[in-house]
């Protein structure tokens, strides 16, 4: 078996999975800006939003941070994976931009 793999024949965001005969490309974890392999544990640096925690690359609750990230009044942050998102309160509907209660 030659292993394809050594001449990197996939693109950035994939990694090579050398097969019997043959190569396949697969896609890199989420979290990840590159990667050697399958999984957080395998990026080569961490995606926006992620960090390199206990060796994989881990989501960032920014609804957790000391600086608020949603800073409207009536205002909720929700986490997501890589990122957040800020909605209106429970009682409370976005009007233009602006949470107000329904």
């Amino acid at each position: 078996d030659l292993d394809e793999c050594a001449s990197s024949p996939c693109k950035d965001h994939q990694y090579c999975l050398n097969t019997d005969g043959s190569f396949s490309c697969k896609a890199c974890d989420a979290s990840c800006v590159g990667c050697t392999g399958e999984g957080s544990e395998k990026c080569k640096t961490c995606a926006s939003g992620y960090v390199k925690e206990d060796e994989k690359c881990t989501d960032i609750d920014e609804c957790n941070l000391p600086e608020k990230v949603c800073t409207k009044e009536n205002q909720d942050c929700v986490n997501t994976s890589g990122s957040y998102k800020c909605v209106c309160s429970e009682g409370f509907e976005d009007k233009d931009g602006t949470c107000v209660q329904t």
